[in-house]
């Protein structure tokens, strides 16, 4: 007999050899049905793993992140078989599963097109329908090696595959694939699925090697979820920032300078609001700004490390026989300025702010709007402190970062902790005692986490902050980075209670990353429908006729005096057309005024997204107005 513990603590015993099916189907008929795959003593693995010996085991639904993953996983298997069903020439390379879907890379001189996507999905519902079980065989490196001679694409997956330890997944007769798992129990289990796109990728992303065929798809638990999925891509199309910026006039591109945004006045506008309100929330907790240069001596880059680890992604120049970099990062610049005079203790912690503009290289397939461009400003700061204060000073930064998210219309948001990859500077203690530190204040806060092993910055761990917007999408933009080499690296010291000179330890931190990204998020997000307080235009007031310019120009005149930022539509065209511009241009609030608006000292307001329309006179607008932009609401309505 063999002891299980459940997840909530409770216990069975089963039989030696029970898989994780039957245990499943022990603990309730409702949860067999859902289960795709088991997590036993903290290791995925098929329903069809036996029990030998006590364990915790977890059954696995396509509820659970790890279930949906799974099934995800077996659908690009079923997808390859489809492929290679259709194009028998075709060598499959690797597919992995990514957000919200999978993919597969091919090799095939044939082009696959989106006419062809209808054809693989039949076939794909084919296998689906024959509910074919995934079956698990392993041997020796040597065997497999063997087994795929002359496969280069599948030799090269066992070489770098961990382990001695070769598995291979078929389901049915035909079809066989290198994968170490785990899979659902069978074909008819991997949910609604749909084909999406095809696009070339090179083999390793080797631009020397073939191009393949990478072929994504999608598939969900239900036919409900992957159409809620296809609706939400179609949302997506319509919020996307980069047409919604060019129709707002809120900023541009051009080749002159390709990856560099051109902001507009308008959105300008949008930028200065939040500097603004970033620099008083940093006010608040204690934050001193600085700016330090754009280009700074090569040697600096030498001594922060970022010659060796991130010289691909930074731009360089020479003047006067000299070499110098383009800043990628503000931390040297901010250790530049902390070693211009002597500190004390009882400065700690010193927190200090900086807007810094960065340059980084990516390359040109990769840029993408606002989201991913060559030069942004990055809302940095680095708090210098003794060990004792990481914790309060990381919980500090965690409440700050969450009121700004807060703000700004984001309330659900997930922790990732990233821990030390392999490529670092600094020793196995150090890094120790840095991810402890993060790990407890983490939990001081009773914050749940995921840990991501081996995604750290070079210099240290890291905590990453991802919200969700509107429409259920991750975006990663805070991050809180502890750094005890950088310090030592720059000579950087402080003078203790003991009169001692000691090393400060350093905590790189950034709530909205880049503006330009975070602006074009922010776009999406409200699908250009931006709160009243970051509206570049607040309101516009629309006279009916010739007749009643000169009372809009007194409620102009008025508004802007109280600092709404407010314009006037003294077109010759019908008032109608004047409303239907103000709503395809986003507009909080349109003011119409007529001849009794003129009389009674009032306005008609018609608010964006709302139908009906109220009068009220211009004080109280002007109240209403100014208490929701002191606030902050993104809800416009002045009535229920």
């Amino acid at each position: 007999m063999a002891r299980v513990t459940l997840p909530d603590g409770s216990t069975l015993s089963v039989n030696d050899g029970t898989t994780a099916e039957e245990l499943a189907e022990q603990i309730g008929p409702g949860l067999a049905k859902a289960a795709v795959a088991a997590k036993v003593n903290g290791e995925l693995a098929d329903l069809s793993t036996p029990i030998r010996a006590d364990a915790h085991v977890q059954i696995i639904t396509s509820g659970d992140d790890e279930g949906l993953e799974i099934m995800r996983h077996s659908c690009a298997h079923v997808m390859a078989e489809a492929i290679c069903a259709l194009w028998p020439a075709a060598q499959l390379v690797y597919g992995p599963t990514v957000e919200d879907g999978f993919y597969y890379d091919i090799d095939l001189d044939e082009p696959i097109r989106p006419d062809d996507f209808g054809r693989i999905e039949e076939k794909m519902r084919e296998i689906v329908e024959a509910d074919r079980p995934f079956v698990r065989t392993q041997m020796s490196r040597a065997e497999a090696s063997a087994k795929l001679a002359g496969d280069r694409y599948k030799l090269d997956n066992i070489n770098r595959a961990e382990g001695d330890v070769i598995s291979f997944y078929s389901h049915g007769d035909v079809f066989e694939d290198l994968c170490r798992g785990p899979h659902v129990p069978s074909t008819g289990k991997v949910g609604s699925f749909k084909i999406m796109s095809v696009a070339g990728a090179y083999w390793h992303g080797d631009p020397t090697q073939k191009m393949l065929q990478r072929v994504y798809g999608t598939a969900w638990p239900s036919k409900k979820q992957l159409d809620d999925y296809l609706q939400r891509l179609e949302e997506a199309k319509r919020r996307d920032h980069r047409v919604l910026g060019k129709q707002l006039n809120l900023f541009s591109f051009n080749e002159a300078g390709p990856g560099f945004a051109f902001m507009h006045p308008k959105g300008v506008i949008i930028w200065n609001e939040i500097v603004d309100f970033w620099r008083s929330v940093h006010n608040r907790y204690g934050y001193d700004e600085i700016k330090t240069p754009l280009i700074l001596n090569e040697q600096l880059w030498h001594k922060s490390g970022h010659w060796d680890n991130y010289k691909e992604n930074m731009y360089f120049t020479n003047f006067d026989g000299l070499g110098y970099a383009i800043k990628p990062m503000n931390c040297p610049g901010g250790c530049l300025v902390y070693k211009t005079r002597q500190h004390s203790y009882r400065e700690f912690p010193m927190r200090v702010a900086e807007l810094g503009l960065v340059h980084r290289h990516e390359a040109s397939g990769v840029m993408h709007g606002l989201f991913r461009v060559r030069q942004f400003t990055q809302d940095d700061a680095h708090i210098f402190c003794t060990p004792g204060q990481i914790e309060p000073e990381v919980v500090g930064v965690i409440d700050l970062t969450f009121e700004i998210y807060r703000t700004f219309g984001f309330e659900e948001f997930h922790i990732e902790l990233s821990t030390k990859p392999e490529k670092h500077i600094g020793s196995d203690e150090v890094w120790d005692t840095a991810t402890s530190a993060l790990k407890n204040a983490l939990e001081q806060k009773g914050i749940g986490y995921k840990v991501n092993e081996g995604d750290g910055a070079f210099y240290g761990p890291k905590i990453d902050f991802h919200i969700k917007d509107c429409l259920r999408r991750s975006w990663q933009l805070g991050t809180i980075q502890l750094d005890f080499s950088m310090p030592q690296r720059f000579g950087l010291v402080y003078t203790d209670q003991d009169n001692t000179e000691k090393t400060p330890v350093m905590i790189h931190r950034a709530v909205l990353g880049s503006f330009e990204r975070f602006i074009g998020i922010l776009i999406e997000h409200y699908g250009g429908n931006l709160p009243l307080w970051l509206s570049p235009e607040q309101v516009r007031i629309l006279p009916i006729s010739e007749k009643t310019n000169d009372y809009a120009k007194v409620v102009q005149d008025k508004l802007r005096q109280a600092q709404l930022r407010c314009s006037c539509d003294r077109s010759d065209e019908k008032i109608g057309a004047k409303i239907a511009r103000a709503h395809s241009e986003r507009l909080p609030y349109m003011l119409v005024v007529g001849p009794k608006e003129a009389q009674s000292d009032s306005v008609n307001v018609r608010i964006r997204g709302v139908k009906e329309n109220k009068t009220v006179g211009v004080d109280e607008f002007l109240a209403m107005a100014k208490r929701k932009i002191v606030d902050k609401q993104a809800d416009l309505a002045f009535w229920s």
